[in-house]
Protein backbone atom coordinates (compact mmCIF):
# COMPACT_ATOMS: atom_id res chain seq x y z
CA UNK A 1 0.00 0.00 0.00
CA UNK A 2 1.86 3.29 -1.30
CA UNK A 3 0.90 5.91 1.36
CA UNK A 4 1.21 9.76 0.40
CA UNK A 5 1.43 12.36 3.59
CA UNK A 6 0.81 16.00 2.68
CA UNK A 7 2.93 18.92 3.33
CA UNK A 8 3.16 20.58 6.59
CA UNK A 9 1.04 23.50 6.82
CA UNK A 10 -1.91 21.89 5.77
CA UNK A 11 -5.17 21.99 7.30
CA UNK A 12 -6.14 18.77 8.22
CA UNK A 13 -10.19 20.23 7.56
CA UNK A 14 -9.32 20.20 4.21
CA UNK A 15 -7.58 16.84 3.62
CA UNK A 16 -8.65 13.21 3.44
CA UNK A 17 -7.46 10.16 3.40
CA UNK A 18 -8.68 8.26 0.41
CA UNK A 19 -8.23 4.43 -1.11
CA UNK A 20 -8.12 3.52 -4.66
CA UNK A 21 -6.20 1.43 -6.81
CA UNK A 22 -4.54 2.64 -9.39
CA UNK A 23 -3.07 0.47 -12.55
CA UNK A 24 -3.50 -2.74 -9.91
CA UNK A 25 -1.51 -1.28 -6.99
CA UNK A 26 -3.45 0.06 -3.37
CA UNK A 27 -2.64 3.86 -2.70
CA UNK A 28 -4.23 5.50 0.52
CA UNK A 29 -2.71 8.97 0.14
CA UNK A 30 -4.11 12.08 1.95
CA UNK A 31 -5.59 14.14 -0.76
CA UNK A 32 -6.38 18.07 -0.37
CA UNK A 33 -10.50 18.16 -0.74
CA UNK A 34 -10.07 20.53 -3.58
CA UNK A 35 -7.59 18.56 -5.47
CA UNK A 36 -8.68 16.79 -8.49
CA UNK A 37 -7.88 13.11 -9.49
CA UNK A 38 -5.72 14.60 -12.31
CA UNK A 39 -3.86 16.49 -9.78
CA UNK A 40 -3.66 13.41 -6.93
CA UNK A 41 -2.12 11.24 -10.31
CA UNK A 42 -0.27 13.68 -11.95
CA UNK A 43 1.42 16.02 -9.14
CA UNK A 44 1.41 13.99 -6.24
CA UNK A 45 1.60 10.34 -7.49
CA UNK A 46 3.75 10.75 -10.38
CA UNK A 47 1.56 8.99 -12.75
CA UNK A 48 2.36 12.10 -15.38
CA UNK A 49 1.41 9.93 -18.84
CA UNK A 50 -2.18 11.64 -17.94
CA UNK A 51 -1.91 15.26 -19.24
CA UNK A 52 -3.13 18.33 -18.14
CA UNK A 53 -4.71 20.05 -21.38
CA UNK A 54 -7.31 22.55 -21.22
CA UNK A 55 -8.17 21.63 -17.35
CA UNK A 56 -12.21 22.19 -18.34
CA UNK A 57 -13.33 19.03 -19.78
CA UNK A 58 -12.84 19.90 -23.52
CA UNK A 59 -9.87 18.44 -25.04
CA UNK A 60 -9.42 14.90 -22.95
CA UNK A 61 -5.85 14.71 -22.70
CA UNK A 62 -6.48 13.71 -18.90
CA UNK A 63 -8.47 10.81 -19.52
CA UNK A 64 -8.44 7.54 -17.80
CA UNK A 65 -10.37 4.89 -17.05
CA UNK A 66 -12.76 4.84 -13.96
CA UNK A 67 -13.87 1.37 -12.94
CA UNK A 68 -13.47 0.75 -16.77
CA UNK A 69 -15.13 3.88 -17.84
CA UNK A 70 -13.65 6.94 -19.56
CA UNK A 71 -13.54 10.13 -17.52
CA UNK A 72 -11.69 13.19 -17.71
CA UNK A 73 -9.80 13.28 -14.80
CA UNK A 74 -9.53 17.16 -14.15
CA UNK A 75 -13.83 16.96 -13.78
CA UNK A 76 -13.26 14.60 -10.95
CA UNK A 77 -12.41 15.75 -7.25
CA UNK A 78 -9.79 13.06 -5.84
CA UNK A 79 -12.04 12.25 -3.30
CA UNK A 80 -14.80 11.37 -5.58
CA UNK A 81 -12.29 8.31 -6.82
CA UNK A 82 -12.62 7.08 -2.93
CA UNK A 83 -12.76 3.22 -3.50
CA UNK A 84 -12.71 3.26 -7.04
CA UNK A 85 -10.24 1.65 -9.84
CA UNK A 86 -8.43 3.77 -11.85
CA UNK A 87 -6.38 3.12 -15.61
CA UNK A 88 -3.86 5.09 -16.30
CA UNK A 89 -1.78 5.01 -19.42
CA UNK A 90 1.05 3.58 -17.57
CA UNK A 91 -1.03 0.69 -16.26
CA UNK A 92 -1.31 -0.27 -20.18
CA UNK A 93 1.77 -2.24 -20.68
CA UNK A 94 2.37 -5.54 -19.19
CA UNK A 95 5.41 -7.67 -18.19
CA UNK A 96 7.27 -5.08 -20.10
CA UNK A 97 5.00 -5.32 -23.18
CA UNK A 98 3.11 -2.32 -24.78
CA UNK A 99 -0.36 -2.91 -25.15
CA UNK A 100 -1.63 -3.84 -28.62
CA UNK A 101 -3.28 -0.03 -28.99
CA UNK A 102 0.09 1.58 -27.95
CA UNK A 103 1.47 -0.98 -30.85
CA UNK A 104 -0.44 0.32 -33.06
CA UNK A 105 -0.43 3.73 -32.58
CA UNK A 106 3.34 3.39 -33.03
CA UNK A 107 2.62 1.53 -36.32
CA UNK A 108 0.33 3.39 -38.01
CA UNK A 109 1.09 6.52 -37.15
CA UNK A 110 -1.26 7.64 -34.81
CA UNK A 111 0.55 10.26 -32.83
CA UNK A 112 2.64 13.14 -33.78
CA UNK A 113 3.50 15.35 -31.07
CA UNK A 114 2.25 12.41 -28.78
CA UNK A 115 0.55 15.15 -26.07
CA UNK A 116 -2.91 14.29 -26.56
CA UNK A 117 -1.55 10.52 -27.50
CA UNK A 118 -2.43 8.69 -23.46
CA UNK A 119 -6.12 10.22 -23.89
CA UNK A 120 -6.76 9.00 -27.31
CA UNK A 121 -5.40 5.31 -26.31
CA UNK A 122 -6.96 5.14 -22.96
CA UNK A 123 -10.66 6.53 -24.45
CA UNK A 124 -10.02 3.66 -27.44
CA UNK A 125 -9.47 1.26 -24.69
CA UNK A 126 -12.88 2.05 -23.35
CA UNK A 127 -14.38 1.59 -26.50
CA UNK A 128 -12.49 -1.77 -27.43
CA UNK A 129 -13.15 -3.30 -24.02
CA UNK A 130 -17.34 -2.92 -24.82
CA UNK A 131 -16.92 -3.28 -28.78
CA UNK A 132 -14.24 -5.08 -29.73
CA UNK A 133 -15.10 -4.53 -33.13
CA UNK A 134 -15.62 -1.32 -33.93
CA UNK A 135 -16.78 0.56 -37.02
CA UNK A 136 -15.11 3.23 -38.45
CA UNK A 137 -17.57 5.45 -37.05
CA UNK A 138 -17.65 3.84 -33.86
CA UNK A 139 -14.56 4.85 -33.05
CA UNK A 140 -15.15 8.49 -34.14
CA UNK A 141 -17.94 8.67 -32.02
CA UNK A 142 -15.61 7.26 -29.04
CA UNK A 143 -12.89 9.61 -29.71
CA UNK A 144 -15.15 12.84 -30.01
CA UNK A 145 -14.24 14.49 -27.08
CA UNK A 146 -10.62 14.12 -27.14
CA UNK A 147 -8.44 16.46 -29.12
CA UNK A 148 -5.27 16.13 -31.68
CA UNK A 149 -3.85 19.78 -32.25
CA UNK A 150 -1.65 17.83 -34.87
CA UNK A 151 -4.73 16.74 -36.90
CA UNK A 152 -3.58 12.79 -36.92
CA UNK A 153 -7.61 12.14 -36.51
CA UNK A 154 -7.43 9.88 -39.95
CA UNK A 155 -4.18 8.18 -38.30
CA UNK A 156 -6.02 7.60 -34.72
CA UNK A 157 -8.83 5.75 -36.05
CA UNK A 158 -6.63 3.72 -38.23
CA UNK A 159 -4.87 2.99 -35.52
CA UNK A 160 -7.80 2.14 -33.27
CA UNK A 161 -9.22 -0.45 -36.17
CA UNK A 162 -5.73 -2.00 -36.14
CA UNK A 163 -5.56 -2.56 -32.71
CA UNK A 164 -9.42 -3.97 -32.53
CA UNK A 165 -7.64 -6.44 -35.38
CA UNK A 166 -4.68 -7.64 -33.45
CA UNK A 167 -6.61 -7.92 -30.00
CA UNK A 168 -9.21 -10.02 -32.11
CA UNK A 169 -6.21 -12.48 -33.29
CA UNK A 170 -5.17 -13.24 -29.50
Amino acid sequence: MHEHVVGIGVSPVLSKRIKLQINDEDFDPYVETYWTLLDLLRDELGFTGTKKGCNEGACGTCTVLLNDLAIKSCLLYAVQADGQKVLTIEGLESAGELHPLQKAFIEHDGLQCGFCTPGQIIASKALLDRNPNPTEDDVKRALAGNLCRCGCYNKIVESVLAAARALGKT
